[in-house]
């Protein structure tokens, strides 16, 4: 017991190192296990082979395949309908969608699918991304305790149940609790970043993070749905900042209200990403990139280069030098620097296209920065030119939006037969995922591009859990807990529990958390002669309502882009847990009563109460 308990210990501080890779120290636990006689080497690997981390590898694979199909980038692109009403009602449809996907998906992957979305759309919808961001995060992490699948926390403390003798968490079964618990914590993290989010002068006055300003030409496609629509069907409702019309070698303003005609040609400036997102549209393609024949275009690279000042092609245009002949490569973009632009109108990008010149024929100066499209192999020969420095290349993969619905159908089976448990749900997963591949949906490489170190993790942890249960551990700690029955009552004993799940939760995992915590809640509610299911169920939801740092993977994702400080997450994030832990105080004996019952089977009935 002293040495499962000091394991215990160690497993705690090598977890919360920031600078051991959680992967590393996970390695080490399963390790020590074994080395200190706690458990075999055959036990120790267990936890790599159950059945809960090959599914929530196939989960995560699958999350893989829905952004690939741009799922969430269009449903955040829809979203932006609500901003024509107010800034908060397209806040609030934003963060229902997220909590949403997060229920059935890692929420993890949903709040990196979002960020790019919410991020353009944040001066579109008038929102401040500092209170955008946060609160997404948020959204996210309280939509994984509405199903079984919304977090891999539920499904570990889930297969942990079962290893003592409980049943499995039914798929909807948090429901009753993690819906009146999400629609609380979003209303209240919406009034708490209104309240107590300080508004900074100068993040508000510069918004997202300043990004490079690329100009480019966009044409309408041949039976393009926008032909005939009003130019805010393209500025507002596809999110894409438009400069100018060229119509009969005139630019007209950019009017929201103007019809667009067919083929229109269309002065697009904006950052890298949303120059991304017109190659990702059927309806508007770039100038350049539409004279490339669909499939090649498909496969190829994108790469950042700049023109320095040695070379020969400052003052020479595209054109003249042959660009596309000399290099095989399409220009897609082009960004010059704007004080550049201000001292001499000549070299303003917006006002040459403006005036009837195309992009190929803009004189190049020192400095300007080209986002070139081609194959592979030209791309590589490029970084031995003298002309050009290559900044980089540019992951870009098109989302395969045809797929989407094929897509959603494939991922909802799939949910649907693991919660049935119509078979394993490790069988169901696999399979999901390979008809994902199998139909095109996501590749193969994309699909297997998960975070291993989540899946080491949870196999270290669950040898760890049934290492404290084998020893004994968790019993002698839920003994220690029992004295403030007299005091608090089983509630009381419950919110304690609880509450020590959030605090472990800071510096370690969440699923750590719950599983080290998991034994404690049991052998407590044992000992009282009650039954274990409440105080589980119960740490699993407190491992899931930790909002106290940026440190959970949903809140680091926004924290730079959001331009957070620590303190910002303290000040908001410590009344929302509070708020949390206060409502599944009251909330989870309503569901889970109290009630005293038969022992778990294979629990001896001399322990505790049963």
């Amino acid at each position: 017991m002293t040495i499962a308990l000091g394991v215990v210990v160690i497993a705690i501080v090598l977890l919360s190192i920031d600078r051991i890779p959680i992967e590393v120290s996970s390695l080490a636990i399963v390790v020590l296990l074994v080395l200190s006689g706690l458990v075999t080497p055959q036990e120790a690997l267990s936890g790599f082979s159950s059945e809960t981390a090959i599914f929530i590898f196939t989960l995560l694979a699958l999350t893989q395949g829905l952004s690939a199909t741009g799922v969430m980038q269009l449903v955040g692109r829809r979203l932006l309908f609500f901003a024509r009403f107010s800034p908060q009602a397209f806040l609030v449809m934003l963060l229902v969608a997220v909590c949403a996907f997060s229920s059935v998906a890692s929420n993890t992957a949903v709040t990196a699918a979002f960020l790019p979305v919410a991020t353009a759309a944040s001066a579109q919808a008038r929102v401040a991304s500092r209170r955008l961001l946060m609160p997404l995060a948020f959204s996210s992490m309280l939509g994984g305790t509405i199903f079984l699948f919304g977090t891999s926390t539920n499904l570990v403390v889930s297969a942990a149940m079962e290893q003592w003798g409980l049943e499995r968490i039914g798929f909807a079964e948090l429901a009753p609790v993690g819906l009146p618990l999400a629609a609380a914590g979003l209303i209240a993290t919406l009034l708490l970043v209104r309240w107590l989010l300080p508004a900074r002068h100068e993040e508000t006055d510069a918004g997202p993070l300043p990004q490079r300003e690329y100009v480019t030409e966009a044409v309408l496609t041949p039976g393009s749905r926008l032909a005939g629509r009003a130019l805010r069907y393209v500025t507002e409702g596809l999110g894409l900042p438009v400069r100018g019309i060229v119509r009969d070698g005139v630019m007209l303003p950019p009017d929201p209200l103007e019809v667009l005609r067919g083929q229109e040609h269309l002065i697009i400036s904006g950052s890298m990403d949303d120059i991304l997102r017109v190659k990702d549209l059927r309806s508007i393609g770039l100038r350049a990139d539409l004279r490339i024949p669909e499939g090649q275009r498909q496969a190829h690279t994108l790469v950042e280069v700049s023109v320095p000042p040695t070379s020969a092609l400052a003052g020479r245009s595209l054109r003249d030098i042959r660009f596309a002949d000399r290099y095989g490569l399409v220009a897609l973009a082009i960004h010059r620097h704007p004080t550049l632009q201000s001292v001499h109108h000549e070299l303003n990008l917006v006002g040459s296209l403006a005036s009837g010149d195309a992009l190929k024929n803009i004189s190049l100066s020192v400095g300007d920065m080209l986002l070139l499209g081609g194959p592979e192999r030209r791309v590589r020969e490029l970084a031995r030119d003298e002309e050009l420095t290559v900044l980089g290349s540019v992951e870009y993969q098109r989302p395969r939006y045809r797929r989407a619905v094929l897509a959603v159908l494939i991922f909802a089976t799939t949910v649907v037969v693991a919660g049935l448990r119509i078979t394993s749900p490790a069988i169901a997963g696999l399979a999901g995922m390979l008809v994902m591949v199998a139909t095109g949906c996501v590749d193969s490489r994309t699909a297997f591009r998960v975070d291993w170190r989540v899946i080491i993790m949870i196999g270290a942890l669950l040898t760890l859990g049934s290492a404290v249960e084998k020893s004994g551990a968790g019993e002698f700690l839920a003994r220690a807990v029992i004295p403030l029955v007299g005091v608090v009552g089983p509630r009381g004993v419950l919110c304690v529990l609880m509450f020590a799940t959030v605090l472990l939760s800071v510096p370690m995992s969440n699923q750590a958390a719950a599983l080290i915590m998991l034994p404690v809640a049991i052998h407590a509610a044992m000992d009282m002669g009650l039954d274990p299911r409440p105080f589980a169920l119960g740490t699993c939801l407190a491992a899931s309502c930790s909002f106290l740092t940026p440190l959970e993977p949903s809140a680091a994702l926004v924290y730079g882009p959001g331009r957070y400080r620590f303190l910002d997450f303290l000040r908001v994030g410590t009344p929302l847990t509070v708020l949390m832990l206060v409502l599944l105080t009251f909330a989870v004996p309503l569901v889970w009563p109290f009630t005293s019952g038969p022992c778990p089977p294979g629990v001896p009935v001399s322990q505790g109460g049963c």
